[in-house]
């Protein structure tokens, strides 16, 4: 046989091999917000000082209804020095956090009882949803006829305002515990205590947290309200007293004394659940 038809009956050469294709990265790098932003809290509220300060400086802003920030500033010390703000923000702050440990509380222990119970939902759920539609501020002249207008009424107005977004929130996170679980913690075996402990209480906390966040606000912004009302202490009364003898910079202090401690407990509760929730893999990082 000739070389020519034993050329012709060889099968074809295979083609070479591909090079090994590597993935090609995105220049503009994971969908996302991106990497947290060094005191990015702090961004916002300086943005804000600055206009305020550059509109003072510009003269665009009356300062019998709106003074400088340098004003506030020398208001604030003068408050601080003669142990007026001091005072006024232990009463305050003494009023807030009772009533967010009694919200809290009942709140959780209604969520709980809600979230695992057809028939703890059907009798909590309702009253809780009606709270939910009816403002703290009309409940007041009620909470007094009942409470006086002591220091328990300011209290029980406040839990009352913390209580509804750690029930929604918690309740939310019950609902919302993946059935996988509850099937796995089954084919184990676990008990009844052993099944809160180790599935629906890590699972809820979550919504937990995030109910939380809404309650430090309710807290402040019911603190604001009660405060108004037959205070002889507390930030609200000392802006209530600035009222009346028209003293519009002691007004700005309490309210930037406001804004203060409400970002300072939105941050603090941003930061447990950071630490509670590392485990999670999501946008935020």
């Amino acid at each position: 046989m000739s070389a020519t038809t034993l050329d012709e009956q060889a099968p074809p050469a295979a083609p070479p091999a591909p090079a090994a294709v590597r993935p090609r990265h995105s220049r503009r790098g994971r969908p996302g917000p991106g990497r947290p932003v060094p005191y990015g809290w702090a961004i916002g509220p300086v943005l804000l000082l600055v206009l305020w300060a550059a509109g003072s400086g510009l003269g665009l802003f009356d300062v019998r209804s709106l003074p400088a920030p340098w004003t506030i500033a020398t208001t604030a010390g003068d408050l601080v020095d003669s142990g007026k703000l001091q005072s006024h923000l232990g009463t305050s702050a003494q009023r807030a956090l009772l009533g967010l440990l009694f919200g809290v509380a009942a709140g959780l222990v209604l969520a709980l009882v809600s979230g695992l119970s057809r028939v703890g939902e059907a009798v909590i759920d309702g009253p809780v949803q009606i709270k939910r539609s009816i403002p703290s501020l009309a409940l007041i002249p009620l909470l007094i006829l009942w409470f006086g207008i002591g220091e328990t009424m300011k209290v029980v107005t406040i839990a009352l305002g913390v209580l509804v977004p750690v029930y929604i929130h918690t309740h939310n996170g019950l609902r919302t515990i993946d059935s996988r679980y509850a099937e796995l913690a089954e084919t184990v075996r676990l008990g009844r205590f052993a099944f809160v402990r180790h599935v629906v209480l890590p699972g809820a906390l979550p919504g937990f947290l995030l109910g939380m966040r809404f309650a430090v606000t309710s807290a402040w912004l019911a603190l604001v309200v009660v405060e108004q009302v037959n205070a002889t202490s507390g930030i609200g009364y000392m802006m209530e007293l600035a009222r009346t003898y028209g003293q519009t910079d002691v007004i700005i202090v309490g309210l930037v004394v406001y804004g203060l401690l409400g970002l300072a407990s939105d941050a603090l509760v941003r930061l447990v659940e950071r630490r509670a929730l590392s485990w999670r893999r999501t946008l935020a990082g």
